[in-house]
C-alpha cells in the first residue's frame, strides 16, 4: 500500500500558505489491512480510519458513482484496485486534486502526482472542475463560492461556470441541507473577499435559491455591491459583523425569516437583527434629532440592560462605519449611570415588591436619563 497527501494540504504548499489539515488517500490497501495495521474504521458512508498514534484520517483510494439527489446521492467503491489518479478524479477543482506520497516517517517526498493540471491552473489562478463529475454534487457550487471569496484573485473558468448552472437549472441545491448551506456561507462570509462569495452565487443564478429575497435584490444594483463591498473593508472578519454588514438594509422579520432557513446560529441572527433595527432608526431620524422614546425603544430590543457588551459591539461597527450613533453612545452611559437603589427608593413601600411597579420606575428613569443625554 501507498499514502499520499492529497487536496488543499498541497495547494496551499504550492501557494506559499500555512496548511493546517492534511487529507490522506491510501492506494493499494483494504479494510481487512488497515485495521491489522492497528488503523481505527471510522467513517459510514466510506472507509476512512484514525492513525494509530497520530489520530489523523486515513482514507482508502475511491470512485464514487451517482445513485439518489444531493451531496449525499453517491454510492462509494474502495478496493485495492483503485487508483490514485482515480480517486484525484472524483474531486472538485484540478487545483485540489494534486498529491504527494507520504513516507514511512509521516514527511512527504517525491514529485506533485499532478494528473489534471493542477499546478497549471494554480498559475494561472483559475478555478476550473476536473470531471463531469462534478456538476453531480450540489454542495460543489457552493464550496467555489467559499472559494472565490478565499481567493479573489481566482476567476472561474468559462466551462466550469456553465457547469455550476447546470447545478442551479437541476434544481439539486434543494437536496443541501440547511445547517451545510450555512456552514460554507459563513466560512465565504469571513473569507478574504466575501462580495466574491456573492458574485458567484449571482452569476450562477443560485443566489435566489439561497439568500434573502431583499439581498438578491440589493445586490443586483452596482451602487449597493461597491457601498457593501467598502464596509466589509473597514471591519475585521469576524462573522456576526459581516453577517450584520450584508444584512443590514433588510427588515429584521426578513433576517428572522431566512435565519430559521439556514439554521443561523442564534448569537449572529440576534446581532444581525438588532443591527437591522438599529439601522432603521438611523434612517428614521437623519435629518432630525433622536426621539428619547424610540431610543429606549432600541435599548430594549438590544437588551443593552442585561447584555451591554453585545450592544456596545454594534454600536462600534456602526461607528466603523460611519453612522451617527454618538448621540446614543452618551445616551447609554447615561441611562446606566443612575442609582438602582434611589430607584427603587422612590417606589412607595407597599409597591417594592410589585415586579411590575418596579420595571415601570426603571424604564421612567432610564426615559428621564436618554432625554436629558440628548439633550445636552
Amino acid at each position: 500500500m501507498k499514502i499520499y497527501a492529497v487536496g488543499g494540504a498541497i495547494r496551499d504548499t504550492l501557494m506559499g500558505l500555512p496548511v493546517h489539515d492534511i487529507d490522506y488517500v491510501v492506494v493499494g490497501s483494504s479494510v481487512e489491512e488497515m485495521v491489522a495495521k492497528g488503523y481505527r474504521p471510522v467513517g459510514k458512508d466510506f472507509p476512512v480510519f484514525l492513525h494509530p498514534e497520530t489520530q489523523a484520517e486515513y482514507a482508502l483510494a475511491r470512485t464514487e458513482r451517482k445513485t439518489g439527489q444531493g451531496y449525499k446521492g453517491f454510492h462509494f467503491y474502495a478496493d485495492p484496485s483503485v487508483t490514485l489518479e482515480q480517486d484525484l478524479e472524483r474531486r472538485d477543482l484540478t487545483i485540489n486534486a494534486m498529491a504527494q506520497e507520504v513516507g514511512a516517517d509521516g514527511k512527504q517526498f517525491g514529485p506533485i502526482i499532478d494528473p489534471y493540471n493542477g499546478q497549471e491552473d494554480l498559475a494561472a489562478k483559475v478555478f476550473r472542475h476536473v470531471s463531469d463529475a462534478f456538476a453531480e454534487d450540489p454542495l460543489r457550487l457552493l464550496r467555489i463560492a467559499r472559494f472565490a471569496a478565499r481567493f479573489p484573485e481566482f476567476t472561474v473558468a468559462d466551462e466550469t461556470l456553465n457547469a455550476l448552472k447546470a447545478i442551479v437549472q437541476s434544481g439539486e441545491l434543494s437536496a443541501l441541507s440547511a445547517e451545510r448551506i450555512w456552514q460554507e456561507l459563513a466560512r465565504g462570509l469571513v473569507a478574504q473577499k466575501p462580495m466574491h462569495l456573492f458574485q458567484v452565487l449571482l452569476n450562477t443564478g443560485a443566489a435566489k435559491s439561497l439568500l434573502p429575497s431583499t439581498l438578491v435584490t440589493k445586490l443586483s444594483e452596482e451602487a449597493f455591491r461597491e457601498e457593501l463591498i467598502a464596509h466589509f473593508s473597514l471591519t475585521g472578519n469576524s462573522l456576526e459583523e459581516r453577517c450584520a454588514i450584508a444584512l443590514m438594509d433588510l427588515p429584521a422579520s426578513e433576517i428572522r425569516s431566512w435565519a430559521d432557513c439556514v439554521r443561523m446560529p442564534i448569537e449572529v441572527r440576534d446581532f444581525s437583527e438588532i443591527f437591522s433595527d438599529l439601522m432603521a432608526l438611523i434612517k428614521k431620524y437623519q435629518k432630525t434629532s433622536y426621539q428619547a422614546v424610540d431610543v429606549l425603544a432600541w435599548f430594549n430590543r438590544a437588551d443593552v440592560w442585561r447584555k451591554p457588551d453585545r450592544t456596545q459591539a454594534i454600536l462600534h461597527l456602526a461607528e466603523k462605519l460611519a453612522f451617527p450613533v454618538a448621540a446614543l453612545i452618551h445616551a447609554i452611559r447615561n441611562a446606566q449611570a443612575f442609582n438602582t437603589a434611589e430607584i427603587i427608593a422612590g417606589v412607595a413601600a407597599e409597591d417594592r415588591s410589585n415586579g411590575e411597579r418596579i420595571g415601570s420606575a426603571f424604564e421612567s428613569a432610564r426615559l428621564a436619563a436618554i432625554t436629558a443625554a440628548l439633550n445636552s
